[in-house]
């Protein structure tokens, strides 16, 4: 997994993490966050190697799909540019413009 998809997936934890299972949460905390490999994920937890590859790929599907229907990150992100903009480029309708848009 490339560093940006790391950091990506990481970004989507924060965002669903509230949607996941304790296990799915557990695990993807630990690889993502604190940056344990597999084959320590699965000592902490008396389980195989395999079982966490599986459990980390699960969830990360899962972030996936999450983001696909509900886009919380995705519109986080368009808000974040439409602000950097309006920072250089500010006049009233813009701001009016970016809280249409909003609602």
């Amino acid at each position: 997994m490339e560093l940006n998809e790391v950091i990506e997936m990481g970004i989507l934890l924060e965002y669903y993490k509230p949607l996941l299972s304790e296990k799915q949460k557990e695990y993807l905390i630990k690889y993502f966050d604190k940056d344990l490999s597999f084959t320590e994920i699965a000592e902490e937890n008396g389980i195989t190697r395999q079982a966490v590859h599986d459990n980390i790929k699960r969830g990360i599907k899962i972030l996936k799909t999450y983001e696909e229907k509900l886009g919380f990150y995705k519109k986080d992100r368009m808000i974040y540019k439409k602000l950097l903009n309006l920072r250089e480029n500010f006049e009233k309708d813009n701001l009016e413009k970016i809280i249409d848009e909003l609602n």
